[in-house]
Parts: structure tokens; sequence; C-alpha cells
């Protein structure tokens, strides 16, 4: 069956749901390292001051309004009740420099007991529509699976942040201090216009929604751009939600990596030696994570490659992992592997999506009877 036809997008009001923990007087160093999650969190939401009280963002909504044909009295109320985020600002900052990468501490983030037992139960109860996902799109379920989990722990945290607050404090105060402020300036000032368009289309309050310190929302946390362009409606019900409908957030999910050109059947990754008297990582590393190299390229510099590897046809590029003081950890990455990186400009994270959808797959498998096998 063909993946729903996307007639119309109407998101639906985020309701967001406490945690059901509950602090225990009892305990009070529990109760004091509350308090400090609690002061932290207040420190990263507090609020600056209205954008109404701008001059200079009015005069940029009225702009908004007639490039994307919306009326300009709601577009100046949405943005003008607005607030800036100094806590946005602060955690858009890239890490100063000299901060040592470390993939196993990385990993340690999102292959653990917590998402592996989430995610289980997440595949267990959506089986079928994982399978139908993969039949139709080619995307691997354990793919789709580490996916949701990275990004939200299947829908346990999908954010705080009001949508329009975090939007409009990248599109109007971008930090200057970062190396690509202009570039990323431009880049959330387009998410508004997109925010705005879609929630104007679907009658959606623009105040209502959250979701990340970036403006992504919902379980597979969508930037707007990408939810007009790759979120569909996978349950039938003439609408995409993904917020609520884990249908439309599977179908999404492997919608968005069949447009970014998923091979099916290709592995995302090959083990890698090195030949020492011959390697070249220098040159291999160049081109990062983009596939560049053949299988005879790599050879030729000084990559051992096994057996399936050799065989491979498409390009392949050398991943490398950086583990701190520890020696780092190399993979040849194929077009699979560059294909999740779409999703997060990243090595480390296409890596732990990888590695918690296999987790995942193991432990379904282990809870599946024979006769009826997890979608692989």
């Amino acid at each position: 069956m063909a993946a729903h036809a996307v007639t119309a997008i109407q998101t639906l009001p985020y309701r967001h749901k406490g945690s059901a923990h509950q602090g225990n007087a009892s305990k009070p160093a529990k109760a004091v390292v509350k308090a400090k999650k609690k002061s932290a969190a207040a420190k990263s939401n507090a609020t600056g001051a209205l954008y109404a009280d701008r001059a200079d963002v009015m005069a940029q909504a009225e702009a908004l309004a007639a490039r994307r044909a919306l009326d300009v009295e709601w577009v100046r109320d949405a943005i003008g009740k607005a607030r800036y985020m100094p806590g946005i600002a602060r955690a858009i900052l890239p890490p100063p420099v000299g901060v040592p990468k470390n993939w196993t501490v990385y990993r340690s983030r999102f292959v653990e007991p917590i998402r592996i037992k989430a995610g289980t139960q997440f595949w267990l109860a959506n089986r079928e529509t994982l399978a139908r996902a993969e039949a139709e799109t080619g995307v691997p379920a354990n793919i789709i699976v580490g996916i949701i989990g990275v990004e939200t722990i299947y829908g346990k945290n999908t954010g705080n942040f009001r949508v329009m607050d975090a939007l409009s404090t990248l599109a109007f105060d971008f930090p200057e201090a970062h190396p690509k402020a202009a570039a990323r300036k431009a880049f959330f000032m387009g998410e508004l216009e997109e925010y705005l368009a879609l929630t104007s289309r679907t009658h959606t309050d623009p105040l209502a929604l959250r979701g990340s310190y970036a403006g992504a929302m919902g379980w597979p946390q969508f930037m707007p751009s990408s939810w007009v362009k790759y979120a569909i409606d996978f349950d039938g019900d003439g609408r995409v939600d993904l917020f609520h409908s884990q249908a439309d957030v599977i179908g999404s999910v492997a919608n968005y990596f069949k447009a970014f050109n998923w091979k099916p059947g290709v592995p995302t990754h090959y083990p890698v030696q090195f030949n020492d008297a011959t390697l070249d990582k220098a040159a291999l590393l160049v081109p990062d994570i983009l596939p560049t190299f053949s299988a005879a390229d790599m050879a030729a510099k000084g990559v051992v490659l096994d057996e399936a590897a050799q065989k491979h046809s498409g390009p392949l590029a050398l991943i490398e992992l950086q583990n701190g003081d520890a020696p780092a950890q190399y993979v040849a990455g194929t077009e699979n592997f560059y294909a999740i990186t779409r999703y997060n400009w990243s090595s480390y994270y296409a890596m732990a999506v990888i590695e918690l959808g296999q987790a995942v797959a193991a432990a379904v498998a282990e809870q599946t009877p024979a006769s009826a096998p997890a979608a692989q």
C-alpha cells in the first residue's frame, strides 16, 4: 500500500504531561538534587521582553506577512506575544573550542536501558505499522525506532519551550558570537515563516505548541520546514499529527529518509582495519562524513575492508569517532550512514541511532515467538 497522500497538514495543540515521578521528602539528598534541577530548568526557561515592544521586529513581522500572504495583524499578534529567551540564545552556541569529543560517553547517553526498554515497548506496540513503513520505503524498522528513541525517548521528552518563543529568539536575536551567525539567523527566520504559514493554514494557535529550544516539534522533532516537506498522514485520518499519532511519526521518519535517498538493503557501515604501511588517513578524512571513496580507493589508501565491504558498489566514507584521550574508533560509512546524518549532521548521532536501533531490535527478537519474527 502506498503511503497516504497528504492533502492537508494539521497540527494539534500540545498538552505537556508532567513527570509521573514525585519527590520523596524523607530522602533529603534526592530533594536537593531535584531542587537544583528545577533551578536549572527555571533558568533555561527564563523569559525576556515581549517582541511586541520591538519596533524593528514588528517591521519584520509585517514583511514576513507580505512574503507569505498571511494576515498582517495575525502575524504581528503572534510574534508580538513571543518572548526573547536568553537561555535559548546561550544553548545554541557551540561548545568551547578544545572540548574533546568522546564517542563512548556520547553513546552511553542513548544506548542505555531506559531507551532500550521504551523502544522495545514502542516496537511491539507498533509492529505492523513499522513493517508497513519498511515495506513502502525500504527504511528498516530499527533505524526508524533508533531515531525516535534518540530524539525524544519515544515521546517522553518532546520539549518544554513554546515554539514561537524559540523560533522568534533565534530569528531576531541569534547570538552574534556564533561562527555562522548570519547563516543560522537566516535559517531560523525561514523556519519561523514556515511555522506561521503552517499554523495559519491548519487554524492552529501558534502560541500553543511546544518543542525543543531550536523549535523542533513532536516525537521525531521535525523542524517546521521538515514537517511541511516530509511529514505524512500514515494512519489515514486525513491529518498529520506528530504529537499524538505514532503511525504518523513512524511514516514521517521513514518518508524523511526515503526523500534523502535511502538505499534499501544497503548496510549503514562496515568495520575497518588499517594497513599502517600504506595508510593515508589524512586524505581519507578530508571529505568527513560525505561518501567519496570506492572500496578500491580505500584499499589503496591503507584501509583493510572485510569481504562484504569489498563488494560494496557505492561510495564510502571513513568515519572517525574520537574517544577523548583513548584511541578513536573507525568504520566505513555508506550512503545510508550519510542519510542518517541528514537528520542531524553528526557521525556520533548517526552511530547512536544505529546502535540504539540494533539494541532494541535484539530485545524485540528475544520477546518475539519464532512464528512472528520482528521486522528488520
